[in-house]
């Protein structure tokens, strides 16, 4: 329940230069555009394709339909404060985009370390992989997926709407999230603050701890079962995948294990466009473009549009 005196919030974004304003609409529309049509890509290629449908694509598909929703919630409301002069957001509408960031957040996150686990088994018990990963085991991690992201959303949504906004309405950011929306807060956050820390250190260092380890058992794997162009290439692929993992982990941690006290929203800005913007445009390139199914899946699905 809405117990706030403040009904909308004003959004400063990522500058108040009015010189800069056309350069960064034109930047963001790009990343935009490039993450939403590529990740888009994903889901029409993996859907069309009935030989992509095996566990990993799905999993893959569901982390592209992820990065679809947290960019789409958050770059679209962004560029359109910055085509008007007005750069409100209705109290509802701050809480409905935070809802589903954070829930595209803890999706995101558990869905990486879902992704690692299913690369373990496929390369290091390779025997057993069509017997582990089947259809009922993608489906059942799937659906935890959803239920660890949809319980995450729900308490930190329900926690702050349970807060009392009196004024200023400024939030010095580029969207609504949990550390500025606490700072403007007339009510005690500590609460908050500790499932904020409990859900960072389980969410974000667990599932990050748990990727590292998958991958360093899938490393150890492949030395002892591959030739030298094969090791280079598995572990291109390895290095690649941890850096993203790496892109989208560290920054979470470093926003959300500090009290709302001590940030500092000038340099926050900048580390939250690394997990909101940055990840999912690289997501498509890092884990399907380079892969040759979904190379010669995506080729089908244009083949087919051209006729």
């Amino acid at each position: 329940m809405n117990n706030s005196i403040i009904t909308e919030f004003m959004i400063l974004g990522l500058s108040q230069n009015p010189e800069l304003q056309g350069v960064l609409f034109i930047v963001f529309l790009l990343i935009y555009l490039v993450a939403f049509l590529g990740n888009l890509i994903i889901v029409i290629a993996i859907i069309y394709n009935t030989t992509l449908h095996t566990p990993m694509y799905v999993l893959l598909l569901s982390l592209a339909i992820v990065d679809i929703i947290c960019t789409t919630s958050i770059i679209s409301k962004m560029l359109g404060t910055m085509l008007t002069s007005g750069r409100t957001i209705s109290y509802g509408g701050c809480m409905s985009q935070l809802f589903f960031f954070t829930w595209s957040l803890g999706a995101e996150m558990v869905l990486f370390t879902t992704m690692a686990y299913d690369r373990y088994v496929a390369i290091c018990f390779p025997l057993h992989y069509s017997t582990v990963m089947n259809h009922h085991m993608c489906m059942a991690l799937l659906s935890i997926v959803m239920a660890i992201a949809v319980t995450n959303s729900w308490v930190h949504t329900g926690l702050i709407l349970k807060l009392t906004f009196c004024g200023p309405n400024t939030i010095d950011h580029f969207f609504c999230e949990i550390p500025p929306l606490l700072s403007l807060s007339c009510s005690p956050v500590k609460v908050n603050e500790v499932m904020v820390y409990i859900a960072d250190i389980t969410l974000a260092v667990g599932d990050f701890t748990l990727t590292c380890i998958s991958s360093a058992f899938i490393i150890a794997a492949i030395l002892h079962i591959c030739t030298a162009a094969g090791k280079r290439k598995a572990f291109s692929t390895c290095s690649s995948h941890l850096i993203v993992v790496s892109l989208y982990y560290w920054p979470v941690i470093y926003t959300y294990v500090r009290p709302a006290s001590s940030y500092t929203f000038e340099r926050d800005k900048v580390v939250a466009a690394l997990y909101t913007l940055v990840t999912p445009t690289l997501n498509p390139v890092v884990y399907s473009f380079r892969n040759k199914e979904m190379q010669t899946g995506i080729k089908k699905v244009f083949s087919f549009l051209k006729h």
